[in-house]
C-alpha cells in the first residue's frame, strides 16, 4: 500500500507536467510560427520478487516473473515542427516559409538564433528586424527610405522599387537542421542551435528541400485546439484516477489500523 502511495504520487506529478505542456500549447495557439510540444513518459524502476525463466527444479522454469513498478516520470518534451497554416496579411514584410527552413536572426551578443516567425519590420536605419528589434540576416538587404515597394519571390530573390525603377537587391537564405527537435527554445519565437540539433545548413528557398517563401503571409501556430482539449481531458482523468489510487491505499491502511479495535 505504501508503494501504491508513492507510485500514484509520481503519476500525479507526471500529469501535472503534462498539463503544463498542454497549457503552454493552448496559450500559444495564436503565436506566429509557434511549434507545439509533446511530453514523453517512462516507467520507473521495478522491484522483482520472482524472475521469469528461473529454475524451479526437475527442469521446470517460471513462465512469468513478478515485478511491481514504482510509477512514472516525464523524460522529454519534444517540439513538433509540422508547418502551421498560412494566413494572408497583405503586409509586404510578412513572410512565411512554406516547408523546411528557418530565418536567421542576429543576437546582441553576436550569436545567431533562428525563427519561423516572419512578421518583420523596418528599423530606423532601414534594417529588417523582428518585433523585438533583432536584425534579420541571411540575405535581407537594408531598405532605403526612398523605396516604394519590396518584392520577395518564392525563391527568396528581393527586388526594391523606387522612383527610378525596380532593381534586384539580393536573395534570402534559409537554415535547417538535421534534428530540429533538438533546437533549444529561447522564447520570443526564437530557437538556438544545440549539440542535439546538429550544425546549421544554409540554402536557397525552393532548392534542395528548403521551403519556398510566401510574401504577405504569416505561418500560424501548429497547435490544434481540439487535439489539445482531448489531451487535456485525458490528463485530467489520469490525474483523477491516480488520486483515487492514493485514496484507495489510504482507506486500506485505515482498515488495517482498525483491525485491533
Amino acid at each position: 500500500m505504501i508503494r501504491a502511495l508513492f507510485s500514484s504520487a509520481t503519476g500525479m506529478e507526471s500529469q501535472q507536467m503534462n498539463l503544463d505542456v498542454i497549457a503552454n500549447n493552448l496559450a500559444n495557439v495564436n503565436t506566429t510560427g509557434y511549434k507545439k510540444s509533446k511530453i514523453e513518459f517512462q516507467d520507473l524502476l521495478y522491484q522483482t520478487t520472482r524472475t521469469a525463466g528461473s529454475e524451479q527444479g526437475a527442469g521446470n522454469q517460471l513462465p512469468t516473473g513478478m515485478q511491481v513498478g514504482h510509477g512514472s516520470r516525464a523524460v522529454a518534451t519534444s517540439r513538433i515542427f509540422t508547418t502551421g497554416e498560412l494566413t494572408q496579411t497583405g503586409e509586404k514584410l510578412d513572410i512565411a516559409v512554406s516547408g523546411d527552413g528557418f530565418f536567421q536572426v542576429q543576437m546582441p551578443d553576436g550569436s545567431q538564433a533562428y525563427t519561423r516567425d516572419g512578421a518583420f519590420k523596418i528599423s530606423s536605419n532601414g534594417a529588417i528586424v523582428t518585433s523585438d528589434g533583432l536584425q534579420v540576416i541571411g540575405g535581407f538587404p537594408p531598405i532605403p527610405a526612398t523605396t516604394t515597394a519590396v518584392t520577395i519571390a518564392l525563391s527568396g530573390e528581393i527586388s526594391l522599387t523606387d522612383s527610378t525603377g525596380t532593381t534586384p537587391a539580393g536573395r534570402v537564405t534559409l537554415t535547417r537542421f538535421a534534428n530540429p527537435a533538438g533546437l533549444e527554445a529561447m522564447g520570443k519565437n526564437l530557437f538556438k542551435e544545440s549539440p542535439a540539433s546538429g550544425p546549421p545548413e544554409t540554402g536557397n528557398p525552393g532548392e534542395n528541400g528548403f521551403g519556398q517563401l510566401q510574401q504577405g503571409y504569416l505561418e500560424l501556430s501548429n497547435v490544434k485546439v481540439v487535439e489539445e482539449m482531448v489531451k487535456l481531458i485525458m490528463a485530467q482523468r489520469a490525474y483523477e484516477v491516480n488520486s483515487r489510487a492514493i485514496q484507495a491505499a489510504d482507506e486500506m491502511m485505515q482498515q488495517s489500523n482498525n483491525l485491533r479495535r
